[in-house]
């Protein structure tokens, strides 16, 4: 099986992936963050990194699908099927141009196109975390990532809960697999207890989709 899990920053997905790979004992592909040299730029001035930014993770993610398809059994923490997401957001705050977006596009239609090539051609189950709003920024207050920090940009807030938004129309619109959604307030996985519920709702979500 190949799962891929959703979300937005702060929402616990990093944590539910690890989870996840450890109870089906599979390999997990995480997001490339820590890593990545052109995030801290982006934070810093969102107009002149927007595209680099989007490229980059476009061609990791792209990358990572690769591989967890061809292996056929896989957790992967955000996938190229959300990175549109974050993409035409940055064109809608005027960071990314329309030009810019089209190339992006036309790209990714391409990256698609040849997935569909492989034997495997779309993961078998979608996992979507979602909390209240309020628990994103007290996440992300929590991790201490400082170029993420509302206290050193205001204007993240407005960001972050355009993206969240956002994504709660991505998960209705999703189709490129089945999918679930796990609510991680009702569920905080730091609580050995809820962690086994939540691997437990996905074990049999797994067994409707076999």
């Amino acid at each position: 099986m190949v799962i891929i899990t959703a979300g937005m920053i702060g929402v616990g997905k990093t944590t539910l992936t690890a989870k996840i790979a450890d109870h089906l004992h599979t390999k997990a592909f995480f997001e490339p963050v820590g890593e990545n040299p052109v995030l801290p730029l982006y934070y810093k001035d969102p107009k002149q990194y927007g595209f680099l930014l989007q490229i980059y993770f476009l061609n990791k993610r792209f990358s990572m699908i690769k591989q967890a398809l061809s292996d056929d059994n896989n957790v992967l923490d955000r996938s190229i099927y959300e990175d549109a997401l974050f993409t035409k957001e940055n064109n809608a705050e005027g960071n990314i141009s329309d030009t810019e977006l089209d190339v992006y596009l036309k790209l990714l239609d391409n990256m698609m196109s040849d997935l569909n090539k492989l034997p495997k051609k779309a993961p078998d189950l979608m996992v979507y975390s979602e909390t209240s709003f309020e628990t994103i920024l007290y996440r992300i207050k929590k991790r201490g990532r400082d170029y993420e920090q509302i206290d050193n940009n205001p204007e993240l807030k407005d960001y972050y809960y355009k993206m969240w938004s956002a994504y709660q129309d991505w998960y209705q619109e999703y189709d490129a697999s089945p999918k679930m959604k796990i609510d991680l307030d009702k569920y905080d996985l730091e609580d050995p207890q809820n962690a086994a519920t939540v691997l437990g709702m996905i074990d049999e979500r797994l067994a409707q989709i076999r």
